[in-house]
């Protein structure tokens, strides 16, 4: 690890202000993977502003009959929140399906939206990888990629996204609040916070530099049976080959999202009119622009059987 300087930032305004001024400076709360990637010497900052004095902690009601939940809120506390098990299961449901109990005991809220992929190439600095060394090449493009994306992929990365959380919260319609370094607020959908690899994989979500999340909004609740499935090669602490974030409504309509094919929580509205025609069809839509390696091909497969088991158990 690399030596840095470090501070405890006193605002969020302050915080922001101080990862502007230094564009080789990183916001540290549970630090559960940016640790990990500073040890390995991916991620290099030269200052961390510690953050996780700020009071973002909290989860409340908003007036809208919403929730906002706070930047700092850890994982586990989120996950048992009373509200969120009752009014958003599939939220809950995706955080125990993550990482384990440790690690969920220290992730927070807006770190487990901004953690990074785990491609074995992104971890590996003796292997061409553009998310790691822009324009060094991919390595998992000819590469292994049993686990990589099969949709929304370019020429420059095939990269997956890892979160849970994330694809609950896509499924759920949240929304990104975020204070800038100029003081100045704006509300993110979180459909359009994480940006697709195109040429420029390294550049993750839409956020500018020294911008500071400080909290997740979810509206009302929707209703309906939430399920998460997480299909993976052993039955924790793994990463998803596909998982499936849904919420079905007894006449068969609904939301669903699906985590490890693609950069960013993919879902695609136009293909939920589908649903109560049944798995297959849904699928055709979610994947309609799918482009696999010869061994991740088995995840176009596997997304239409996962959204089927989630559909025979929304009808019990």
């Amino acid at each position: 690890m690399r030596a840095f300087t470090y501070e405890r930032a006193s605002s969020v305004e302050a915080a922001a202000k101080a990862a502007a001024s230094n564009p080789e400076a990183k916001f540290i709360a549970g630090g559960t993977n940016l640790l990990d990637l500073m040890k390995l010497e991916i991620e290099t900052p030269t200052h961390l502003i510690d953050v996780n004095g700020l009071g973002l902690d909290k989860i409340e009601a908003t007036p809208e009959g919403g929730l906002r939940i706070g930047a700092l809120v850890r994982n586990t506390d989120l996950a048992a929140h009373e509200t969120v098990r009752r009014d958003y299961g599939l939220l809950s449901r995706a955080l125990v399906a993550g990482a384990s109990g440790q690690l969920r005991n220290r992730a927070t809220t807006a770190g487990n939206l901004l953690q990074r992929t785990r491609c074995p190439y992104f971890y590996d600095p003796n292997q061409p990888c553009n998310k790691r060394q822009p324009g060094s090449g991919c390595s998992a493009i000819g590469g292994f990629s049993r686990q990589h994306a099969v949709v929304g992929v370019s020429d420059a990365c095939i990269a997956t996204h890892p979160s849970d959380m994330a694809i609950a919260m896509r499924a759920l319609d949240a929304t990104v609040e975020t204070v800038k370094a100029d003081g100045s607020r704006r509300a993110i959908p979180i459909a359009d916070f994480h940006r697709l690899p195109g040429d420029t994989p390294h550049i993750e979500t839409v956020l500018e530099r020294g911008e500071f999340i400080t909290a997740v909004l979810l509206p009302s609740p929707v209703g309906g049976k939430h399920i998460y499935r997480k299909v993976r090669d052993r039955a924790s602490y793994a990463f998803a080959l596909v998982s499936i974030g849904a919420i079905i409504h007894p006449d068969g309509t609904g939301r669903v999202a699906v985590g490890g094919i693609a950069h960013k929580p993919w879902r695609v509205e136009a293909a939920e009119a589908e649903l109560p025609k049944g798995a297959r069809a849904a699928a055709r839509g979610i994947l309609a622009d799918a482009r696999p390696t010869e061994q991740n091909r088995f995840k176009v497969d596997l997304v239409e059987r996962a959204l089927g088991a989630v559909l025979s158990e929304a009808r019990g």
